[in-house]
């Protein structure tokens, strides 16, 4: 039950940013989609750092000046993995018209999604991980840190299910459609965290490389994507109020449900 409210939290943050649809009549204004990017970077940022970083280094604190090893390995292992999906896998970003990964001939739409769910990946593999150090009691992670990842990444999954959705109503013409669409680019976050806790099921003592390895993805979509596109054009230094309210809210989450 514990895992499955973990793994199921974050999606229906996407669920509910998808639902947006039927609330707004045209696209998310550039100014409010700047500051709700820059959010959602603060968010992944200090998950990276707080929930599954110093976690990791935790673990591997026996290795005693070594500890950082799994961590910096993990991280930049995480890094490679992200670089190497996002050369392959077709995808388009919100705003952009010309698409990234290997040429294809999929739908416009199509690859909208699989924007986002590229972004998915690295977030249900946090929860996963995390999860399953709080099921085999290790890296120190209590239920109400477990939690509070969750918690972050569904909260920063509103605006993101919100920004692939509504530009899908006019791709689409359907709001049904775009709503079916926003909600089936969460769905990844799930699976890729269900996966990772097999994984670590099968090598325990993995553990503290899969958290690294799982900050490190998340800081790559961070800095590759959505830092640039929060950037780009006026009101960027509102994306960057966005970070700082993001950050210091996870950051609270962690520590003060701990």
């Amino acid at each position: 039950m514990v895992l499955a409210i973990g793994l199921l939290v974050p999606f229906l943050g996407t669920t509910l940013g998808a639902a947006c649809v039927y609330l707004l009549k045209n696209e998310m204004p550039d100014l409010v989609q700047k500051i709700l990017l820059g959010f959602a970077s603060g968010v992944m940022v200090a998950a990276s750092v707080w929930s599954l970083l110093i976690p990791a280094m935790e673990q591997s604190a026996a290795m005693g000046r070594f500890a950082f090893v799994p961590a910096a390995v993990g991280f930049l292992a995480g890094i490679a993995f992200l670089l190497i999906v996002d050369q392959i896998l077709p995808h388009l970003h919100v705003n952009e018209e010309k698409p990234e990964g290997m040429p294809s001939k999929l739908q416009k739409s199509t690859m909208l999604v699989l924007a986002v769910t590229l972004h998915n990946i690295p977030e249900g593999m946090a929860v996963g991980i995390t999860f399953a150090g709080l099921i085999t009691n290790q890296a120190g992670i209590t239920f109400s840190g477990a939690l509070a990842l969750a918690i972050g990444i569904a909260i920063q999954n509103l605006p993101e299910g919100a920004v692939v959705s509504l530009p899908l109503k006019n791709e689409c013409k359907s709001k049904h459609k775009a709503f079916l669409m926003g909600t089936a680019s969460g769905i990844v976050e799930p699976i890729a965290g269900m996966i990772t806790i097999l994984l670590t099921g099968l090598i325990s003592s993995m553990l503290s490389y899969l958290l690294a390895f799982a900050a490190g993805a998340m800081i790559y979509v961070v800095v590759e994507e959505l830092i640039p596109e929060a950037s780009e054009g006026k009101h960027s230094n509102i994306a960057t109020i966005g970070f700082a309210v993001g950050f210091v809210l996870m950051m609270i989450l962690d520590v003060a449900l701990q």
